[in-house]
């Protein structure tokens, strides 16, 4: 095979066997639900178990705010995203999580509606 065609076939195949690496790394970890209400409760899942510990990376939270008296919100290291305590809802975050503590409550009723989780 002649040199230029050899380094031409090299490039192209290192550049296709890179391209799958970079979406992975731009794709979303996982799938996580945060509910608030109907009635005084607050819960944030991933596969339907109580989520208490996630790797970091990026993900989608879908938010079901079930109450017009509750919200969500969620903070930690570079988050702080929240519903409105009106809304009645579903809405769809996307969210990139970095290692760290972060806690979600209910704004109106801090002292009992909260949770946390960490991330590795």
């Amino acid at each position: 095979m002649h040199p230029m065609k050899l380094v031409a076939l090299i490039t192209t195949v290192t550049a296709l066997l890179t391209v799958p690496s970079a979406l992975a790394a731009s794709s979303v970890t996982g799938t996580l639900v945060a509910t608030d209400g109907p009635g005084f409760t607050i819960t944030l899942t991933k596969g339907g178990t109580k989520v208490r510990s996630l790797a970091a990376g990026t993900y989608t939270i879908k938010v079901r705010d079930k109450s017009n008296i509750h919200n969500f919100h969620l903070t930690g290291p570079g988050v702080n995203k929240k519903t409105s305590v009106a809304a009645v809802a579903t809405f769809t975050w996307k969210v990139t999580l970095k290692k760290g503590t972060y806690k979600y409550i209910c704004d109106p009723h801090a002292t009992i509606m909260k949770g946390s989780f960490t991330v590795k």
